[in-house]
Formats: structure tokens, sequence, C-alpha cells
């Protein structure tokens, strides 16, 4: 999953990116102006969008309003030091859907991101299984039949971007942006390992989960039976 972080806070911003990559599992796409942030919120789909208020250029009011009047439909997580309840009203209306005053702790912040993108997936639960396989996005574990599988941070951010889509096919383009930040380019060469890595921790003693490569189009990942714990 990918996040687009707007803050011209440099060391609050490499504070935030840091965690949402080590704790979250996203790449991380971080600009300082509010004039970068509406256009990267224009050319690309993001998971979770995190925009400071007080911004050089466009302020955070106006990226918001900006990004949702041309379809953004990213959750958008406000950090502001303004916390009057006009404030807080009007960010509520322009679209926003939460927001943390600062200065905020680094834990409600990463609790609260992560409960945005499950609610922009339509996940309630932060686990679900895919026929016997079992995975928790709180604490980033994968089981299968009891059995706790030892994944990659990167393998299993590929399994949990292709969990969410069960029986589409990804393509390895859209895996790379979701998986990296704007450097994801020097990633390319790399999919196809990490996914032969995925099906043989997989399937070490099964045989009924598939991460299927449909030739010229991508990655599907497929089971006998896939539903979404509620």
């Amino acid at each position: 999953m990918r996040a687009l972080l707007v803050e011209d806070e440099i060391r609050l911003a490499e504070n935030i990116a840091t965690a949402l990559r080590e704790n979250a599992g996203l790449a991380v796409d971080v600009v300082y102006t509010g004039t970068e942030g509406f256009e990267c919120g224009q050319q690309q789909n993001y998971d979770l969008i995190v925009l400071d208020l007080m911004l050089p250029g466009i302020d955070g009011l106006g990226v918001l309003k900006g990004l949702r009047t041309h379809g953004q439909s990213a959750p958008v997580l406000i950090l502001t030091a303004l916390t009057e309840k006009s404030t807080v009203v009007q960010l509520l209306n322009a679209g926003a859907d939460d927001y943390l005053a600062k200065p905020f702790d680094l834990g409600e912040f990463l609790a609260r991101a992560k409960a945005l993108i499950r609610r922009g997936k339509a996940v309630s639960n932060p686990t679900m299984r895919i026929g016997d396989l079992i995975i928790d996005s709180i604490e980033q574990t994968v089981t299968r039949n009891g059995r706790l599988i030892d994944l990659s941070p990167t393998e299993y951010r590929i399994l949990e971007f292709l969990s969410h889509r069960p029986r589409s096919v990804i393509s390895k383009q859209k895996l790379l942006e979701h998986l990296y930040d704007f450097n994801w380019e020097h990633h390319s060469n790399v999919i196809e390992a990490h996914i032969s890595n995925l099906r043989r921790k997989l399937n070490r003693g099964a045989g009924t989960l598939r991460i299927d490569t449909v030739r010229g189009r991508g990655y599907r990942l497929l089971a006998d039976q896939q539903s979404v714990l509620q």
C-alpha cells in the first residue's frame, strides 16, 4: 500500500514516514509544499494521505478541497495545531476523514492511519482469511493451518496487497507503485523474486493457495475458498 505525506517540518516528516514504512508496511511519498501535494494527489492513487494544514504554497485546506474536487477518494488524515471547533468542522465538511492535533503521540497516529486505510478498503476487521490463510494486518503476521509463515516486509506487503483484491489480476507496475516510493523504478527486477519466495513459503506443506502469473498482465491470488472475516 502507498501513502502520500505532505508536511513542511522536515524532521517531523522524516519521523512520520519512517513510522509508516516500518510499522504499517507502506510505501511513502513525501513532499513539503501544498503545491507538490496537490500535484501528487492528482497523479497517483493512494491508500492514505497525511496532510499538514499550514503549508507553503497551497494550504492544507486548499489541497484537500482541490483533491476532492478532482476525484481523489483516498482517506485523508489532517495534522494541525488549530483545534477550534469551527476549524475541525470546516475540515470535515471539506472531505477530511480524521485529524490529529499537534503535538501528537506517534502510536496514536499509526493506529488512526491504519484504521483509515481499513475503512477506505471497506475492511472493518483487520484480520482477513483467504482460504486457510489468515492475515493479521495489525500484527502483520501470516498463518496457514495454524503455522506461522515467516515473510520479509516486502513479501508481506505484496501478499496483503493481493489479498485485498482476490482473483483480480494485478500488474507488475501496480505492485511496484504500491510497494515503493518515487524511486520504484530501481526495484523493477525484484518482483519476480519476491513472488517466487512467497509461493514457496505459502505452499510449504499445502497446495490449495496459488499466486498465478497471468502472462503479459500480472499476478492473481487464488484459493479454494475466499472470504473476509467480519
